[in-house]
């Protein structure tokens, strides 16, 4: 042990060394300047049924127009049979920071007349995607790795009295994948009552069904408070438009009804400003941190560990073989492998040719339904002429028998006149004989 002795000249020195100002406490200032060059990066995925205001409500959080042709369906246009996912990417910018936004849309959710397993595919988008930054981690140069990660997931709930088995089914099959976060879409259909009631509802039941939701780290901010308003203010019913209003010489974002308005950023009209305090003032980073270390950190474990298990129990079976055995039995698993190769390169050409023979009976009925159409136009334009024609007939007939009874008139008016010649000129004669 080596004892210290302070003397005034070590006393001076370390003085001099607390007034100094050594630099480390400019580092949160060095992380701040490469985040910015560096720029950010968020998924987020929207999901709900179709009608509930998921394109406009995104397009009023990010203040643009995302989602720009959106079109909406009508009686006329035909539902999607199966859901699809779809990703577009936009990159914003506000006050010299970068943003790459890559918005994961699901067209079709929920719109089918029977949905079981319709969320299949939105979970193989999610482990695609994990599995896509597994294999990343495991290159030379892992400096350059794009993360297309689920960051966080809007699950649109359709106003009402409480959730769908649709909606329950959904959030147990995605919870332990993606942070998700309950919205009541189109809550301006719901009086304050009305919304206060159903949001106590639809917690009671995500709370008895043991589903996990995006829970917020209150001890990681300043502003608690802040923080538990937020919590007490899920699930949040948002109102989205993009519509600027002239309210009381303001202009403000909402929409307007007949009986007044509902303002997009009031939060006693909706819960838009908690929303989107949430996903991009507050609390976007820490979806991304809980989505790395522990969404992403249990898919990575769980793929790991089967890998693992697999690989100790072939070779401990191996070690118990002789050669010849173990050739053997690699012999029929590569056998086995190609089996299933083929068997599903098969099933995948039988799906393509159903598929193409769906499609191309799809298509000669179209074409034989505008033949049979073709057919009864080209009949009734048959009718309408020969009905024209008719009528042309009936018309000329009409106007011979016309035109003979008028040659009879003018013949018997001819004789008439030449008669009257006559007479007047016999009784001319017989005047001058007289005189």
């Amino acid at each position: 042990m080596v004892l210290r002795t302070d003397t005034p000249e070590t006393e001076n020195v370390v003085q001099d060394l607390n007034d100094r100002y050594v630099g480390f406490a400019n580092l949160p200032n060095q992380v701040f300047r490469k985040s910015v060059k560096r720029g950010f990066e968020f998924t987020l995925m929207v999901v709900g049924a179709s009608g509930l205001g998921k394109s406009t409500l995104v397009n009023s959080l990010f203040l643009s127009s995302i989602y720009e042709d959106a079109k909406y369906p009508n009686g006329e246009t035909k539902l999607p049979k199966t859901v699809k996912v779809q990703t577009s990417t936009v990159y914003l910018n506000e006050g010299g920071v970068s943003l790459k936004l890559t918005l994961v849309d699901t067209p079709g959710f929920g719109d089918a007349i029977n949905n079981t397993e319709c969320w299949k595919p939105i979970l193989e988008h999610i482990d695609n995607k994990y599995e896509e930054y597994l294999n990343a981690e495991g290159h030379v140069n892992r400096s350059d790795i794009v993360d297309n990660r689920v960051h966080c997931c809007l699950y649109f709930i359709s106003p009402g009295h409480g959730l769908k088995p649709l909606d329950v089914e959904f959030m147990k099959q995605l919870h332990e994948k993606v942070n998700i976060v309950p919205v009541i879409g189109k809550a301006d259909t719901l009086t304050p009552e009305e919304t206060v009631e159903f949001k106590a509802n639809v917690m009671e039941e995500i709370k008895n069904n043991d589903i996990k939701i995006y829970q917020f780290p209150v001890e990681e901010f300043d502003d608690e408070e802040e923080v538990q308003d937020l919590q007490a203010q899920l699930p949040f019913a948002v109102v989205g438009s993009n519509t600027i209003l002239d309210i009381r010489g303001k202009k403000l974002r909402g929409r307007k009804y007949p009986w007044g308005v509902a303002e997009v950023e009031n939060p006693d009209h909706c819960d838009f400003i908690f929303l989107r305090n949430l996903l991009i003032r507050t609390h976007m980073q820490d979806l991304k941190d809980v989505t790395n270390n522990e969404l992403y950190e249990n898919y990575r474990y769980q793929k790991l560990a089967a890998v693992t298990s697999v690989t100790m129990d072939n070779k401990l079976a191996a070690s118990n073989r002789n050669p010849l055995a173990q050739f053997d039995v690699e012999k029929k698993e590569h056998q086995e492998k190609l089996k299933n190769m083929k068997a599903g390169m098969e099933h995948v050409m039988e799906e393509k040719v159903r598929e193409k023979m769906s499609k191309m009976e799809d298509q000669k009925n179209e074409l034989k339904a505008k033949h049979d159409q073709a057919l009864k136009h080209l009949d009734k334009m048959r009718k309408d002429l020969e009905s024209k024609k008719k009528e042309l007939s009936e018309q000329i007939k009409a106007l011979e028998e016309l035109q003979q009874a008028t040659g009879a008139v003018n013949n018997s008016t001819t004789s008439l006149n030449s008669a009257k010649d006559k007479s007047s000129s016999k009784k001319s004669k017989s005047t001058k004989k007289l005189f």
